[in-house]
């Protein structure tokens, strides 16, 4: 990089290789060609998430024209599809563009510090076989994604009398043999309503599969395949048919969420009929009808009414109770009825986790990331050449993904063309910004992690908005030097101090 202060190994470091790191590499490709890049992945493999969960029928649970890339078509039939397929999807991006020699796979990062003077980061990584060693690089780029990839939430079930299987769906077993069997899962979440239908199906599927909710979910039903995106790629130019398919999955998504906000009374009432209309009109209303509005929890995506059709057939049903015991044979309900039970799945949700764990500091000192606030949804105010990613809670994780990927490549050009060598999002200490609530949700797993979630103000920049539209209008057009993200050059004099006495990597 032009005008940097010390020699790095990398330009770039991006943490992750899943959606959110090939996408940055990506962006990199192209939009930023000149600058060095590794991506460091913990795990054996790509992936990221879809690598991890390996449960019964793993799936998207938003469409792929969204979910996926806005510089790589999606190419399926199914438009909400499943964990090999957008595997599959990923693995030709990196190795179509090349960047699948960039990627470090069994490298954990432990630890980053910032270093002003020689504008840099110091990256502690331990590698699968148990070593240690440092990387430095001019910018640190986290998509390790927003979950604990080491532990799942724990509701502390006491399953001490429980003489059957107990499985979380983040650690499926390779070995569960559940065909014939008495299930029942526990939740009511995207995980859940992918599970059921999953488990029930065809000759080696469960004899019985009960989702044990203790709050209903609003849920949508929606076709798989999307026959608008099938018949536009017969008619247009693949990149075309993209492009016009994403924008009206944007649209309408948008609509949605706004109608649900304004008249959320009017989309119960939507919601209704269409469950009505795939489980019939003596339907158990209560069990579809949470005691919240629409989009104050995301909607549970049911594709082709698959839930819907094992509960017809007798295969799955939902119950809504709270749990008074496990014991031998199944689960006992405060209001004394038994669900009978060889297998327990316990689908009660993921605990979050900011910034991928990475023990993160600023010149030797740690650094709260709960104590900084957002800029621009993906940097964070007073820390240098450190950018995020944490998608939507209402649309496609990637919509952020992309907008944030093709922002800070714009940082890194400007950087470049001015000979800078640290971009700092500077707050004042006397600022006087309001904060807001950084995620205006219901759900369980963001009630219970607010306290470790950086700042949120009311006012744009100082925020992680939830309004994509607007989002990526802001990040394309506004100027990168905006009065506030400072775009400045190293100490050089007191870069040779500090290179002098860096100590060895532990």
């Amino acid at each position: 990089m032009a005008g940097r202060a010390a020699p790095t190994d990398y330009d770039v470091l991006i943490v992750g290789a899943g959606i959110s790191g090939i996408g940055m590499a990506a962006h990199m490709e192209e939009k930023a060609p000149h600058h060095s890049y590794a991506i460091l992945e913990r795990r054996a493999d790509l992936g990221g998430t879809w690598d991890l969960f390996r449960y019964p029928g793993i799936r998207s649970d938003s469409d792929m024209h969204t979910l996926g890339f806005d510089f790589e078509p999606w190419k399926h039939e199914k438009t909400i599809a499943d964990g090999p397929a957008i595997l599959d999807y990923l693995n030709r991006i990196v190795d179509e563009r090349g960047i699948r020699e960039h990627i470090r796979t069994g490298h954990t990062v432990l630890a980053a510090d910032w270093r002003e003077a020689d504008a840099c980061w110091h990256v502690t990584v331990e590698t699968a076989e148990g070593d240690r060693k440092r990387l430095t690089a001019n910018w640190l780029y986290l998509g390790s994604g927003y979950y604990d990839y080491d532990e799942a939430y724990d509701p502390g079930f006491d399953l001490g009398a429980f003489e059957g299987r107990v499985v979380h769906p983040q650690f499926w077993p390779d070995d569960l043999d559940y065909a014939g069997k008495q299930v029942v899962v526990i939740g009511s979440g995207a995980t859940a309503v992918t599970l059921v239908p999953s488990m029930a199906k065809g000759e080696g599927g469960a004899a019985k599969v009960t989702m044990l909710q203790r709050t209903p979910t609003w849920m949508f039903s929606r076709p798989a395949k999307d026959r608008i995106a099938n018949f536009l790629r017969k008619v247009l130019p693949e990149k075309l048919a993209y492009r016009v398919t994403r924008w009206k999955n944007i649209t309408l998504q948008h609509l949605g969420f706004k109608r649900a906000r304004t008249k959320p009374e009017k989309m119960k009432q939507f919601l209704h009929k269409r469950i009505e209309k795939a489980l019939g009109p003596d339907y158990d209303r209560a069990s579809f009808t949470p005691p919240y509005d629409p989009w104050d929890q995301r909607l549970c995506l049911i594709p082709d009414d698959d839930l819907f059709d094992a509960m017809k057939k007798g295969r799955a049903e939902i119950v809504t109770g709270h749990i008074a015991a496990f014991e031998q044979g199944g689960v006992r309900l405060k209001d004394d009825r038994h669900l009978p039970a060889d297998i327990v799945v316990t689908a009660t949700g993921l605990k979050l986790a900011v910034a991928g764990k990475i023990a993160i500091s600023q010149n030797g000192e740690p650094v709260d990331l709960a104590e900084r606030f957002y800029y621009k949804g993906c940097m964070f105010s007073n820390l240098p050449n450190l950018a995020v990613v944490f998608g939507y809670l209402n649309a496609s994780w990637t919509l952020r993904s992309d907008i944030n990927a093709d922002f800070i490549c714009r940082v890194l050009e400007r950087m470049r063309a001015t000979g800078a060598t640290i971009a700092e999002p500077v707050l004042p200490a006397d600022h006087d910004l309001v904060e807001d609530d950084i995620f205006d949700f219901s759900s369980g797993y963001i009630q219970r992690s607010k306290h470790l979630m950086p700042k949120n103000a009311v006012a744009y920049p100082w925020r992680l908005n939830q309004e994509y539209v607007t989002d990526r209008k802001r990040m394309a057009s506004d100027p990168i030097e905006d009065g506030i993200l400072d775009l400045r050059r190293a100490d050089a004099e007191e870069t040779n101090r500090v290179s002098t006495r860096l100590e060895p990597a532990g």
